[in-house]
């Protein structure tokens, strides 16, 4: 993949989260807020951007999400290694809930 298409993929990539998140905020606020692993003041923000806001945010050249946590067991049980596959995903989102929501935020992990 050249630079130009890996651009092309990570503003897709921006404009179907921050439509999906405006949707979500929308819908389910708190629920949305734990799930997408911002806060209030993002939030707000998310909420009333228009489309041409959102279009022109999503046509920046950086990723505009990011992956919550960097916890090795998290993915592992989430990719299914887990030693009950039935319980995997649960067992990630139990493990996750109990983590301090700023380790598990971009910010968080920002330095």
């Amino acid at each position: 993949m050249n630079s130009t298409e890996l651009t092309g993929e990570i503003r897709e990539a921006n404009l179907t989260y921050l439509m999906l998140a405006q949707q979500m905020l929308r819908e389910d606020r708190n629920s949305a807020m734990y799930r997408l692993g911002i806060g209030a003041d993002v939030a707000e923000i998310i909420e009333v951007l228009t489309p041409a806001q959102i279009a022109k945010m999503a046509s920046s050249s950086v990723l505009l999400c990011c992956f919550r946590c960097d916890d090795r067991a998290v993915f592992e049980l989430m990719a299914g290694h887990g030693r009950i596959p039935a319980t995997n995903n649960s067992h990630a989102a139990i493990v996750m809930t109990g983590k301090p929501a700023a380790r598990m935020s971009c910010a968080g992990s920002v330095r």
